[in-house]
């Protein structure tokens, strides 16, 4: 279509491109829902089993609560310590991947794509690595935690560090200050804040894919829970998620206190 402006100059209207776009999202989904073989009549008639196994759940066995606390003080603290030393290892690389700071497009596309592969071992699976190099435990299940917690938060911190304001890095540097230096002095200020939210905002994660990793040996609350689930002590199992949620909350609530203050 033709515009004609008032300086009698015509314009041509591009033909809006949003009919095929939804006409290839429908197609998508209608690819997705024949692969899956996903059926809404099945999910009608069966998903009420689903409550089936959280009625059971009711009331959690209060008594099985003295043997959770071990575990479940297991899974905060290999979260925490898994987050604290991805977190820290994230940095070098991040920066290693910035090109505002990093010239040479060698190096930033290998530590990209070192941090895209790990980024795609899910954490079950490097748990279960884990397992085979240091043994059943808690250390295997930290291993997992900062693995993820690593590539993680690398992704996110370079993607930071490309968007501050260069003025105050490149005025360090030019009075003969080392990179680093100008790093320190020009940059950690501008990302400092946002860097530690995301790290409380990860730990908080972790916390709730801590209490999976037993099902591969890597202790915490998922050893006892897969434990009672096999056993189908459905009550037990309610009170270890009961420990769980309460857990996350405190967390969260005070993970978000933190964030706050920081920004």
């Amino acid at each position: 279509m033709k515009y004609t402006l008032s300086n009698g100059k015509q314009v041509e209207q591009k033909r809006s491109k949003t009919i095929f776009i939804v006409l290839a999202v429908i197609a998508m989904s209608w690819i997705s829902v024949v692969m899956t073989d996903f059926s809404f009549k099945v999910l009608f008639e069966r998903g009420k089993r689903f409550f089936d196994i959280l009625i059971s759940m009711w009331p959690p066995d209060i008594g099985y609560l003295k043997f959770i606390w071990t575990p479940l003080f297991d899974t905060i603290k290999m979260s925490l310590l898994g987050s604290a030393i991805g977190s820290l290892c994230a940095i070098p690389f991040a920066i290693l991947a910035s090109s505002n700071i990093i010239h040479n497009k060698i190096i930033i596309s290998i530590i990209r794509l070192f941090l895209s592969l790990v980024r795609t071992f899910p954490t079950l699976v490097v748990a279960l690595i884990a397992t085979y190099i240091v043994g059943l435990g808690t250390l295997a299940g930290t291993i997992a935690i900062a693995v993820f917690t690593f590539a993680y938060v690398g992704k996110i911190l370079y993607e930071q560090i490309e968007t501050v304001d260069m003025g105050p890095y490149e005025a360090i540097e030019s009075f003969g200050a080392t990179k680093l230096m100008a790093f320190t002095a020009g940059i950690l200020p501008q990302i400092l804040p946002s860097y530690i939210a995301n790290c409380l905002f990860c730990f908080e994660g972790n916390v709730r894919y801590a209490a999976l990793l037993g099902y591969v040996g890597a202790g915490g609350l998922g050893l006892i829970l897969n434990e009672k689930v096999s056993w189908r002590e459905y009550q037990s199992v309610g009170m270890i998620l009961v420990a769980l949620f309460i857990s996350v909350m405190i967390i969260e609530a005070i993970s978000h206190y933190l964030r706050k203050k920081l920004t």
